[in-house]
């Protein structure tokens, strides 16, 4: 009887642990939804009476700066929320884009195959000789910075991704029977793809669409730490990095805290997507 207590102990514990990553990103969706409500925060004013104080400090204006304050003297924790708010923005946007476009793009490639294939398979090979960091850099820098170039450049190499999954799964639905039966009996292509196809895909686009998301949130800091992503009137965890570099010996809560929290974000989309990809691989044996 104590074995067994002690594994179902163990199972307990193992789906509580499961559920870390669910309820960290949770924390994430509502500090970036309600946090911003909450603080008041204007990127662009200055308080240089309150910059470089430290965590728990208080502002001249009797408030409590958490997170401590920059070198402008803004606060920190709101701009770790609002950089949450940013981050999730960003991140969902490009995940659909891609995944519209990449998904369309391999669902019909992998179930026509002839020149629609083909034609995927060299636009892939060209976009795969540039390295997508520098093709990213390319476009972001060669328009004036908005969210919407943001998404466009992250989304340029990001629905590779979705092509390929889903023209696998198309590969291998298409020679099942019962497409073979739906061909026999006159069932238009775009409704094969729609209602026997397309469903077939959701589970491993979901599983990529986690992987996709860390990498886009943290392609898109990378980018506005280097100055070419979002513009100074929003907020992005990149730029709070960026803007503490110089601090690091005297006011390390500046470029520290942002990153713990860009990290923390990450882990866990990374953690959560192992999960669904393994799920998906025992859903798809048995």
């Amino acid at each position: 009887m104590t074995a067994v207590a002690a594994g179902r102990r163990l199972v307990v514990g193992g789906r509580w642990l499961g559920r870390i990553p669910y309820i960290v990103l949770a924390l994430y969706v509502v500090a970036g939804g309600i946090g911003p409500l909450l603080i008041d925060y204007n990127p662009v004013r200055v308080s240089l009476d309150d910059r470089l104080l430290g965590p728990g400090s208080q502002v001249a204006s009797g408030a409590i700066a958490w997170f401590g304050t920059d070198g402008l003297g803004r606060d920190v924790l709101a701009q770790v929320v609002y950089g949450a708010r940013t981050s999730v923005i960003i991140g969902v946007s490009t995940v659909v884009v891609s995944c519209l476009i990449g998904v369309s793009v391999g669902i019909v490639a992998g179930y026509f195959r002839g020149w629609p294939d083909m034609a995927l398979a060299r636009g892939i090979d060209i976009l795969l000789a540039f390295p997508a960091i520098l093709l990213t850099i390319v476009i972001a820098g060669a328009f004036e910075r908005s969210v919407v170039v943001v998404v466009t450049a992250l989304s340029a190499t990001a629905w590779i991704s979705f092509a390929r999954v889903t023209r696998g799964v198309a590969l291998s639905v298409r020679e099942r029977a019962f497409i073979d039966a739906a061909r026999v009996l006159g069932v238009r292509p775009v409704s094969i793809l729609v209602r026997h196809i397309l469903p077939l895909t959701v589970g491993p686009v979901v599983a990529l669409a986690t992987l996709e998301f860390a990498l886009v949130v943290l392609a898109e800091a990378g980018l506005s730490f280097l100055g070419i992503g979002l513009p100074n009137s929003a907020v992005s965890w990149g730029q709070t990095i960026a803007n503490g570099k110089q601090y690091l010996e005297t006011a390390w809560w500046i470029s520290a805290l942002p990153g713990i929290a860009l990290s923390l974000l990450i882990v866990n989309i990374g953690i959560l997507g192992d999960q669904l990809t393994a799920r998906h691989g025992r859903g798809h044996l048995r």
